[in-house]
């Protein structure tokens, strides 16, 4: 295991956060995750990993394919990420796990020296539903996006080609089913992706690696306990929340969230899959959640859009041609130090690959920025207090 990286206080800007954090002090609930202060049901920790150390709540970058689109590995750091997604699906088709680990590791290979975690494939599988040929108590088998010839993924190749790519925190391999599926199927599902579990639990796994389980069950509150229940006698090393964000109506995912995060062990990091808008962040971090990713800050950037305080500004719309204000005041990002609202304009509406560069990074150091506020908020204890006055903020929509 490699030596954690001293967490260095973190600076936020002072939209995003204006007072004083009063002290607080760390209660150990287990070597791999620390609870280190609570708020109603908000929780902050710090997640250790062979690759240092991650503070929670903790937003990751999604780096499917070995990058988050468009940044580079040095950014991410500047910018305050701890923890990188990679895709066990998309990287064991190109460029392959065993190059990759001839070459040193997913670390190495892609110059990432942070914390890695690695989706098993799973959702690609699944939400890619026109390329599902057959799926059975030993797996499923598909057909490749890249070239359309028949695949097959088991759990057990879904571990070893995490364990070879070297991640921090790899997935078990789950069947994912979209919104309104059928409760035969959400049935179907959660009894599957228990078996799965269990064979995946005691695979080899990489140096210091570690493995969490995926809770199935769409919005049914009974099939969810189900999952959970069963995943948890299994004692992985942390859990997550998964079948939600699927295209289901917010409000009952929120009301799903709680009771999942609930039924999840208080000394073991829970996961939601999935989910970056700044509203959903907060909302899943107010329930108990410690960990979420999502495309949502990049793939908005490369629609020229930019997350801010006040709401979504649409830098396509003429009204900022002449606008010289930075996207958000206090924000240190490359795109707000320097550059104006209307140079951005430009930049994105002559599809200049700068001004897709800058608006990424400011939509991640935005979220990052955010996610590290909600996490001074719960040592404070004023977490609600101050997410409802983010939320009532940001209540803004594309301009």
């Amino acid at each position: 295991m490699r030596g954690s990286r001293a967490l260095p206080a973190r600076d936020v800007p002072r939209w995003a956060n204006e007072h004083k954090v009063a002290p607080v002090y760390a209660r150990r609930v287990s070597d791999t995750f620390t609870v280190t202060a609570r708020d109603g049901a908000a929780r902050a920790g710090v997640l250790r990993t062979a690759h240092g150390e991650v503070r929670t709540p903790a937003f990751m970058p999604v780096g499917t394919k070995g990058t988050v689109k468009s940044v580079a590995p040095d950014e991410l750091h500047a910018i305050g990420a701890e923890i990188v997604l990679g895709n066990a699906y998309h990287l064991h088709f190109r460029p392959g796990e065993e190059l990759i680990a001839e070459l040193g590791g997913l670390h190495a290979f892609m110059g990432w020296d942070g914390a890695i975690l690695t989706d098993s494939g799973g959702f690609q599988v699944f939400s890619l539903r026109n390329t599902l040929l057959a799926a059975d108590d030993e797996g499923v088998t598909f057909r490749s996006v890249y070239d359309g010839s028949p695949e097959r993924f088991t759990p057990e190749l879904s571990a070893r080609v995490q364990e070879l790519l070297g991640s921090d925190v790899t997935m078990c391999l789950d069947i994912c089913l979209p919104a309104g599926a059928a409760r035969a199927e959400l049935e179907e599902a959660v009894r599957r992706t228990t078996a799965w579990a269990e064979r995946q639990r005691d695979l080899p796994r990489a140096p210091g690696q570690l493995r969490f389980a995926i809770t199935q069950g769409g919005l049914d509150t009974k099939l969810r306990r189900r999952s959970s229940e069963e995943l948890v006698r299994l004692d992985f090393d942390g859990y997550a929340i998964g079948g939600l964000s699927v295209g289901e109506h917010r409000e009952p995912m929120f009301d799903a969230t709680t009771e999942a995060a609930a039924l999840l062990p208080e000394e073991k990091p829970r996961y939601f899959m999935g989910i970056g808008d700044p509203e959903g962040v907060l909302e899943v971090v107010a329930r108990g959640v410690d960990m979420f990713d999502c495309v949502l800050p990049t793939r908005t950037a490369r629609t020229g859009s930019a997350l801010t305080s006040e709401g979504r500004l649409n830098l396509r719309n003429a009204r900022f041609a002449r606008d010289e204000r930075p996207l958000e005041h206090g924000c240190p990002c490359p795109a707000c130090s320097r550059f104006s609202r209307a140079y951005i304009r430009h930049l994105v509406n002559q599809q200049e690959i700068l001004g897709l560069r800058l608006l990424s990074l400011h939509n991640l150091r935005f979220l990052l920025d955010l996610v590290a506020a909600a996490r001074q908020a719960i040592e404070r204890g004023e977490f609600l207090t101050w997410k409802n006055e983010a939320l009532r903020r940001a209540k803004g929509v594309d301009e």
